[in-house]
C-alpha cells in the first residue's frame, strides 16, 4: 500500500505554474523513502499530499511542494546547495540525489540531531547536517548554486542573499505585512543583481531565530 502511494504522490504531468516537474525530479522524489522520515504513528499517510507533524511545533511538506520547490530551483549534478530548515531531512535526502553535496541547517537542535541520523542510516552522505540559525546561511562554505529555505520569513534574508553564486537561484516563501505567504524565486545575474519573481501562495511555519 505505502508503494502504490507513494508511485502517485506526484504525476508526471502536474508541476511548476508555466511547466512541469522534470523526470529527474520526480525520479529523486520516487527514490527516497518518505516513510522513514516521519514519525512511526504518521507512516501509513507519509505518502499523503498534505504536510505532517514532525514534533516541536515543526511539519514535513507535502510531496508536490516539495516537487515544485526542487523543479525552481533547477539543481545541477555538479551543485553545492544549502537548505534552510532541515526539519525531517526529505527535501535534503531529494536534493542529494540531484546536486554534489547539500548543507543544510536547523534551528531546533533535536530535529537536527535525528535528521543527520535518519540520514547517515539511509545512506545519504552527501548531506551536512548542523544545527544553528539559518537566516545566517553557512559562510563557511559559500557561495552557493541554490538555495532553499523551508520556513517563510518576512524578509529575503541578506546573508542568503550574500552567500549565493552569481547565475544561482534561492527558492523560499515570503510572508508580506498582510500575513500572506508567496513561494517566490529569486535569481542571482552574472552582475549580482536579484531578479524575483512569484510562483504560488503557500502556507509554512515562520522562520525563527536565536534571539542571541
Amino acid at each position: 500500500m505505502v508503494e502504490t502511494v507513494r508511485a502517485h504522490a506526484i504525476q508526471p504531468g502536474s508541476g511548476a505554474p508555466g511547466g512541469r516537474i522534470s523526470p529527474r525530479v520526480l525520479a529523486s522524489m520516487a527514490s527516497v523513502p518518505r516513510h522513514m522520515l516521519v514519525p512511526e504513528r504518521l507512516r501509513s499517510s507519509a505518502y499523503a499530499d498534505r504536510p505532517l507533524p514532525i514534533g516541536h511545533g515543526q511539519t514535513i511538506s507535502q510531496p508536490y511542494i516539495v516537487a515544485l520547490m526542487t523543479e525552481l530551483l533547477q539543481p545541477g549534478p555538479k551543485d553545492v546547495v544549502l537548505e534552510v530548515g532541515t526539519g525531517s531531512g526529505y527535501q535534503a535526502a531529494v536534493l542529494s540525489l540531484l546536486v554534489g553535496h547539500v548543507y543544510t541547517i536547523e534551528i531546533v537542535e533535536g530535529l537536527a540531531r535525528r535528521a543527520a541520523a535518519d540520514l547517515a542510516r539511509l545512506g545519504y552522505a552527501n548531506v551536512t547536517v548542523r544545527a544553528g540559525d539559518g537566516y545566517k546561511g553557512w559562510p563557511q562554505h559559500a557561495p552557493f548554486d541554490g538555495i532553499v529555505v523551508t520556513a517563510a520569513p518576512k524578509e529575503v534574508p541578506p546573508p542568503l542573499i550574500a552567500q549565493l553564486k552569481p547565475g544561482g537561484r534561492l527558492v523560499m516563501p515570503l510572508e508580506d505585512a498582510l500575513g500572506h505567504q508567496s513561494l517566490i524565486v529569486l535569481e542571482k545575474d552574472r552582475s549580482g543583481r536579484m531578479v524575483r519573481r512569484k510562483v504560488i501562495a503557500v502556507r509554512f511555519v515562520p522562520l525563527t531565530r536565536n534571539p542571541r
